[in-house]
C-alpha cells in the first residue's frame, strides 16, 4: 500500500514540475502565433520588418486592443458585449458632431468645445451605454447575448440619426477658439510611438493592475468561475457585473476617438463587426468564454495577432476576401487550443480528486483490517 502511494505521488508530481513542451506551446499559443506571422511575412515583404512599419501596425492594432481590453473583463465574468462596435461609431458620431461646433439658435452662437470636453463626454456616452447593459443583465436578468444585441442596434440606430447617414470629415477644429481637433491623437507621436499606441499601453496596465492587485479584480475572476458560490461568499456580483460592461463602454468610446482622430473623419458604420474582432482577440489571448480564466496580456497579444495578420496579408497583395477566410480560421483554430487547454484542466481535476479521496479510505480499511 505505501509503495503505491509513492507511486502516484511520484507520477502526479511529476506530471505537474515536470518540462512539458506541449503545455508550453499551447499556453503560449499566443506569442508564437505572432512571432511565425513576424518571420514568414518578413519573408514574403521587404518592407514588413521595420521600425516605422511596425510602428503603423500597432496604431491600427491600438483599436482592437482598446475594444479587446474592455471585452476581456466582460467575458471574465461569463459574460458577453455584442454592442461595443456600435459604442464606438455612436462615439465617434458624438466627437465628430462636437468638434464641428454645437449650434445654439437661439442665442445666434455657435460653441466649439476643447477637445479634452469632447473626450470627457464621448467616454460618459461608452459609460452610459455600458451601464444600461450591466442594469438589463444584472438587475433584470436578460441575458448578456439578447441585451448587447439590441444596445447593439440601438447604438447604430442612433448614430445613423443622428448623422442622417453621413460622415463628419475634416475635424480640423478651430484653433483660434481653443479646439486644436483630434489630429494629434491620431497622428503625433511620443518617443517615436504613435499616441493611440501609448493610449492603448495606459488602459492596458490600468487595468492589468485592477485585474491583479485590487479586491475588484478577485471579484471579477470569482464571478467568472462561480457567479452563485461568489455571491454566497459575499461578492458583490451584481455591482460587478455593472462595472465590467460600464468599463467595456468606456474602452469603446476611447476607441472611437482614436479611430476617428487616425481617419479625421466620424461615420455611423464605423466599427462595424468590430465586436467579432475584440472577441476573437479575447480567444486567441487563452481566455475562456465560460468566464473566470485571462488575462491582459494574452488579450493585447491576441490583438497583436489579428492586426499583424491583417496587415501583412494586405502588404503582400492577398485580395480582401482572402483575409476574412485567414483571420476566421485562425479564431477556430484558437477556440479549438482553448477546449483542448481547458478540457485537459476539467479532466484533471477529478482524477487528482479520486486519488485524494481513496487515500484516506484505503487508510481506513487497512486500520480496520488490523
Amino acid at each position: 500500500m505505501t509503495d503505491t502511494r509513492q507511486v502516484q505521488k511520484s507520477s502526479s508530481s511529476g506530471r505537474r514540475g515536470g518540462f512539458s513542451l506541449g503545455r508550453i506551446l499551447l499556453e503560449g499559443r499566443a506569442f508564437f502565433a505572432l512571432i511565425a506571422i513576424i518571420v514568414v511575412f518578413s519573408l514574403l515583404s521587404p518592407v514588413y520588418l521595420s521600425t516605422n512599419n511596425f510602428l503603423i501596425m500597432s496604431s491600427h492594432v491600438a483599436i482592437f486592443g482598446l475594444l479587446a481590453i474592455g471585452m476581456l473583463l466582460v467575458i471574465l465574468t461569463g459574460g458577453i458585449d455584442l454592442s461595443v462596435g456600435s459604442t464606438l461609431g455612436l462615439a465617434g458620431c458624438i466627437a465628430g458632431f462636437l468638434m464641428q461646433g454645437v449650434q445654439l439658435d437661439m442665442f445666434g452662437v455657435v460653441l466649439f468645445p476643447p477637445v479634452w470636453v469632447v473626450v470627457i463626454l464621448t467616454c460618459l456616452v461608452g459609460a452610459l451605454i455600458g451601464t444600461i447593459n450591466g442594469v438589463l443583465i444584472a438587475f433584470f436578468k436578460v441575458p448578456a447575448f439578447v441585451a448587447t444585441l439590441g444596445l447593439l442596434y440601438v447604438a447604430r440606430g442612433a448614430a445613423l440619426l443622428m448623422t442622417n447617414g453621413l460622415t463628419y470629415n475634416n475635424l480640423g477644429g478651430k484653433p483660434e477658439l481653443g479646439n486644436t481637433g483630434f489630429d494629434w491623437l491620431g497622428f503625433n507621436r511620443l518617443f517615436d510611438v504613435p499616441i493611440g499606441v501609448l493610449v492603448m499601453a495606459v488602459v492596458a496596465i490600468i487595468c492589468s493592475i485592477l485585474l491583479t492587485r485590487t479586491a475588484f479584480g478577485r471579484w471579477v475572476y470569482s464571478t467568472g468561475g462561480n457567479a452563485r458560490a461568489a455571491e454566497l461568499s459575499g461578492v458583490p456580483v451584481k455591482r460587478v457585473t455593472v462595472s465590467v460592461y460600464v468599463l467595456s463602454g468606456i474602452c469603446a468610446a476611447i476607441a472611437g476617438l482614436v479611430l476617428s482622430s487616425q481617419l479625421t473623419s466620424a461615420g455611423p458604420t464605423a466599427g462595424t463587426t468590430y465586436e467579432l474582432t475584440a472577441i476573437a482577440a479575447v480567444v486567441i489571448g487563452g481566455a475562456a468564454l465560460t468566464g473566470g480564466r485571462g488575462n491582459v496580456r494574452g488579450t493585447l497579444l491576441g490583438a497583436f495577432v489579428i492586426g499583424f495578420l491583417s496587415d501583412g496579408l494586405v502588404i503582400i497583395g492577398v485580395s480582401s476576401y482572402w483575409q476574412t477566410v485567414f483571420t476566421g480560421a485562425v479564431i477556430i483554430l484558437a477556440v479549438l487550443l482553448n477546449s483542448i487547454q481547458y478540457g485537459r484542466r476539467r479532466a484533471a481535476k477529478p482524477a487528482d480528486g479520486d486519488a485524494s479521496t481513496n487515500t484516506p479510505s484505503a487508510a481506513g480499511a487497512k486500520t480496520k483490517t488490523a
